[in-house]
């Protein structure tokens, strides 16, 4: 495996859109709830290392992405806010499918802006190494990152 920061990270985003393919593609209510809750555990952790080790990374070496970096924490606690509501609800519940679908559409915005916007200046203005030394830092956070939503410390910041 990679631990190229960006590459790690875009493995993540495929992963999470392939769970939201899948939820939109079944009419079951026990495969939504499966689906959600793995989505739900792979947002929990991806989210956590950007915000542990890469954003903060990013913030030091790259100021001129600063509003980029706010804005994306600021999208993570709106999918922090709905993973943890979802993950208290039941897939016959009347709003969970509205609700996931909200999930889906802001967590693929975000996504987009990412992949876009921002990881190609990334990219442009760090080198390899650094690159790798932050992707090391996430692979070895990950393992003790929370799992899901109530096992965060907080979905206030």
């Amino acid at each position: 495996m990679s631990s190229d920061a960006i590459t790690i990270l875009k493995d993540d985003h495929k992963n999470v859109k392939r769970l939201f393919r899948d939820f939109r593609r079944t009419s079951s209510s026990r495969e939504k709830q499966s689906i959600a809750r793995r989505a739900i555990k792979e947002l929990t952790v991806h989210t956590y290392i950007e915000n542990e080790v890469l954003y903060p990374q990013i913030r030091r070496l790259l100021p001129d992405l600063e509003d980029d970096v706010l804005e994306a924490y600021e999208e993570h606690h709106v999918a922090d806010i709905l993973c943890a509501e979802l993950e208290k609800m039941n897939a016959e519940d009347e709003r969970f499918n509205a609700k996931f679908i909200v999930l889906i559409e802001s967590v693929t915005h975000h996504i987009g802006e990412e992949e876009d916007n921002w990881f190609p200046k990334v990219r442009e203005y760090l080198s390899r190494t650094q690159l790798s030394e932050i992707g090391q830092q996430m692979q070895e956070l990950r393992p003790s990152a929370p799992q899901a939503p109530s096992e965060s410390a907080s979905t206030d910041e």
